[in-house]
C-alpha cells in the first residue's frame, strides 16, 4: 500500500494523472464528437470506421487516458451474458407490481446463463442515451422493456440497431415493432363488471388514468365493453387522475355523487382513493359502494375490508418475456411474436351485492 506521499498508480478507465473521476466511454465520445457506439467500434472493430474517424477517436482515448472496461471488450464476441432492464423512478405507480415479474425474469435468465443488469430508466432521449452507454460500456446483449406508452421511441431505436429486445407491454401504436408479452387489461375489467352485474349493480363507474395511457385506455375499454353488452352505458360515470390515493379520492367523488353503486379502478392505488372517499362519507367499501382494483398488490388482502382486484400473472409474464428474448437472440430473423395473457379476478369483501 503506497504512503500518502507516493503517487497512486493510474486506475483503469481513469486518466494517467488521476483526474477528478472515472473516464467513461461517453466522455471519450463527447471529446471526439462521435457516439459511444463509434468509440466501441474504434476499440473492438476498427475496420468499420473511416480512417479519419478512427484517428480522432484514438486521439481522444490517448488524451483522456481511457482504459476500456473488461465488459466492454466482450463486444468483440457479444458474450457479456448481460440483459439490461430499466427501473422506473421511485414513486412510479407500476414499480410496486413488478416484484414477481422481476423474480421470474431473473430466474429464467439465470437458468439460461444470463444475468439481469438493472439500471435507472429516465425517459425520452435521456433514456436512449443510457441504452447507448450500456451497449458501449458493458456490451449488454439485449434489453427487456416495460412501461411502454404511445410514441415510445425505444422499440424502433433498438430495432434499427439490431439489438435484441422484448417488451412487457404493447407498443400502443399503428407500427408494431419487436416481440412483446402483455396482460389483457380489457379482459380483466370486463370480468369485474360482469361480476358486479351478477351482484345486481347497474350504475358502475370507472376510475382510470388521464387519457393517453395505453394500459389505462385498454382497461377502460373492457369496462365500457361489458356495460354495452348488458345494455348499460353511463359515460358520465368515468373519471381519471394520476396514480395517487389523494387525487383518486377527489376524482371519484363526482361518481359517488352521481349514484355509482360500484367503481372499477385501473389500479389498486386508485382503488385506495375510492376507499378513502367512501369511508369519509361514513360508508364501507363493499356495502354502500363496491370497489374493485387492478394488480392485486400485496396490500389488497390486508385492507379492511379486503380489496377485490384483478390479478396479473406476472410470473408467467416474466417467464414468457425471457423465452421470447432468448429465442430472438438465437434467431434474429424470426418473425415477431406477441403473447397476450389473461388476468384473473380475485373476489374479496369490497365486491358486494348492490344495496337497496
Amino acid at each position: 500500500m503506497p504512503s500518502r506521499s507516493e503517487p497512486s498508480p493510474p486506475v483503469p478507465g481513469q486518466g494517467a494523472g488521476g483526474g477528478s473521476g472515472t473516464v467513461t466511454m461517453a466522455m471519450v465520445a463527447r471529446r471526439a464528437g462521435v457516439s459511444t457506439q463509434t468509440v466501441s467500434n474504434a476499440l473492438n472493430t476498427p475496420d468499420l470506421l473511416r480512417p479519419e474517424t478512427l484517428e480522432r477517436v484514438r486521439r481522444a482515448v490517448d488524451e483522456m487516458g481511457y482504459r476500456p472496461h473488461r465488459a466492454a471488450r466482450s463486444l468483440r464476441t457479444r458474450a457479456s451474458r448481460l440483459i439490461g432492464f430499466g427501473i422506473a423512478p421511485a414513486g412510479a405507480g407500476t414499480t410496486i407490481v413488478l416484484d414477481r415479474f422481476l423474480h421470474a425474469l431473473s430466474e429464467t435468465a439465470d437458468a439460461a446463463g444470463y444475468r439481469l443488469l438493472l439500471f435507472a430508466a429516465d425517459s425520452g432521449q435521456r433514456e436512449l442515451a443510457a441504452y447507448e452507454e450500456l451497449l458501449g460500456e458493458h456490451g449488454v446483449d439485449a434489453f427487456v422493456l416495460s412501461n411502454t406508452a404511445y410514441g415510445d421511441p425505444r422499440q424502433a431505436w433498438l430495432e434499427e440497431r439490431g439489438i435484441p429486445f422484448v417488451a412487457f407491454g404493447r407498443m400502443w401504436s399503428e407500427k408494431d415493432v419487436g416481440d412483446w408479452v402483455d396482460v389483457d387489461g380489457a379482459a380483466g375489467t370486463d370480468a369485474a363488471v360482469e361480476r358486479l352485474v351478477a351482484e345486481g349493480h347497474r350504475r358502475i363507474g370507472f376510475l382510470g388514468w388521464p387519457p393517453g395511457s395505453g394500459t389505462g385506455d385498454d382497461r377502460a375499454e373492457g369496462w365500457l365493453r361489458a356495460l354495452r353488452r348488458h345494455g348499460i352505458e353511463e359515460p358520465e360515470l368515468r373519471a381519471g387522475c394520476v396514480d395517487d390515493v389523494g387525487a383518486a379520492a377527489q376524482a371519484v367523488q363526482p361518481l359517488l355523487d352521481a349514484g355509482a353503486s360500484a367503481v372499477v379502478a385501473a389500479s389498486d392505488t386508485l382503488a385506495l382513493g375510492c376507499y378513502r372517499a367512501v369511508t369519509n362519507a361514513g360508508g364501507t367499501p363493499g356495502r354502500e359502494v363496491s370497489v374493485v382494483g387492478f394488480d392485486d398488490s400485496s396490500v389488497a388482502p390486508l385492507l379492511s375490508p379486503g380489496l377485490a382486484s384483478v390479478a396479473q400473472p406476472l410470473g408467467d409474464v416474466g417467464r414468457e418475456a425471457m423465452r421470447l428474448l432468448l429465442a430472438r437472440m438465437s434467431d434474429p430473423a424470426k418473425p415477431p411474436e406477441r403473447v397476450l395473457l389473461p388476468p384473473a379476478l380475485v373476489v374479496r369483501p369490497s365486491l358486494g351485492a348492490a344495496s337497496g
